[in-house]
């Protein structure tokens, strides 16, 4: 055995290593090493949430403090300076860490903070993703997806390489995390990783030169004045041609700023479009549901009613009729549960044009005006534009 380098000890090279195998590889390494961390933070006398395990907060007279941690990987915030500093300090004690000070980049997300707000991206992400792919120098286009277009199983040849397919897609995904423009375009290709084809390939590198245009653009978040929480679902009934099922589209907002978004193919095949509508209905739904319970134990007790906005009258209709008929039969779980959350107050149902439905980007492809439009309205910015 070679001792590895950085650690030469001179003098022991007759030594070996005794492995604690719970360290290393074994699937409950990473469980051991969160319920050590947990015990750190909970004896510091911080709180786990109850509706994400990651998720570590405190209350006091000095303020609140926020602490999130993804493996080894750690980010502090709140109004508690003490209680930070503090908190930093015994972590130090308990482990090796590092302060990196004021957050500028977490997990391949870059973060610009500024007296307008904070500004979420990915360009160096979405920069190498053009390198590796060889696509920087390629020309740029306005949509991630031409209009009107839909992908098929069997397009194409089938591609020689299919796992440089599903890598790319895999890291598309990720993406998605700061990009919900290309959330409904990516979920297309995702569809196809078992046998990807030239035509979905195709797809691909559109994706990529729609993000040459701005490789800097990102998620704005700012104080509007307001603590409103809203959701906005759509579905676009039988889009797709291979089977038929419709894709459900949603996204979440919380006092004006984007929190969370989702583009999905549904289960089932709906026979009509306010069943599809409905069904994505009650997808926002639970995710309302969450985060209401989330901003409660966070201690934001001042929530009011929150808004489904929906663009389709007679989904919206059914939510606030108790009478079950025809129509209903197919989705009767949904419209309980539905229902069951706007008699308790914690939802309203309201109908919107379609021209201000804000989840029309998640679950078809558009034209440049109405994405642009629909960017603006999320909150998406590009800093790096030029002035």
């Amino acid at each position: 055995m070679e001792q590895p380098p950085g650690f030469v000890a001179q003098g022991e090279s007759g030594l070996v290593c005794k492995l604690k195998k719970y360290l290393y590889g074994l699937k409950q390494s990473p469980r051991a090493w969160f319920g050590r961390f947990s015990e750190v933070v909970l004896s510091f006398g911080l709180s786990r949430c109850g509706n994400d395990h990651s998720f570590f907060y405190k209350q006091s007279r000095g303020g609140k403090l926020f602490l999130i941690v993804y493996v080894d990987d750690i980010i502090i915030t709140g109004d508690d300076l003490v209680g930070i500093a503090e908190l930093k300090a015994y972590l130090q004690q308990q482990f090796q860490t590092k302060d990196l000070g004021k957050l500028k980049y977490f997990l391949g997300i870059e973060v610009a903070q500024s007296q307008k707000g904070v500004v979420l991206s990915q360009r160096k992400y979405v920069l190498d993703l053009l390198t590796e792919t060889g696509m920087l120098g390629s020309k740029p286009l306005d949509l991630p997806m031409e209009q009107g277009v839909k992908l098929v199983a069997d397009g194409g040849e089938i591609l020689n390489n299919p796992e440089r397919y599903r890598r790319l897609v895999g890291k598309l995904n990720y993406l998605t995390v700061t990009r919900p423009d290309i959330a409904f375009p990516v979920s297309v290709v995702s569809q196809f990783l078992s046998s990807p084809r030239t035509s979905h390939w195709d797809a691909i590198i559109r994706i990529l030169r729609y993000l040459k245009k701005a490789p800097g653009k990102g998620i704005l978040y700012q104080n509007h004045g307001h603590n409103r929480v809203e959701g906005f679902s759509d579905a676009d009934w039988v889009g797709s041609p291979d089977d038929r099922r419709s894709t459900s589209g949603y996204c979440t907002l919380v006092g004006g700023n984007l929190v969370s978004w989702k583009s999905k193919k549904q289960s089932v095949v709906a026979r009509s479009s306010a069943e599809s509508e409905y069904r994505a209905m009650a997808q926002v739904t639970c995710e309302l549901v969450w985060i209401r319970q989330l901003l409660t134990e966070l201690g934001f007790k001042d929530l009011v009613l929150m808004t489904l906005w929906c663009d389709n009258k007679a989904a919206v209709h059914i939510a606030s009729n108790p009478v079950f008929h025809e129509r209903t039969k197919h989705i009767e779980v949904d419209c309980h549960f539905i229902r069951e959350k706007l008699q308790n107050g914690v939802i309203l149902p309201s109908h919107l044009r379609t021209s201000e439905q804000l989840a029309d980007i998640f679950t078809k492809s558009l034209g440049n005006g109405r994405i642009e439009h629909i960017c603006n309205k999320l909150g998406m910015v590009n800093i790096y534009a030029p002035a």
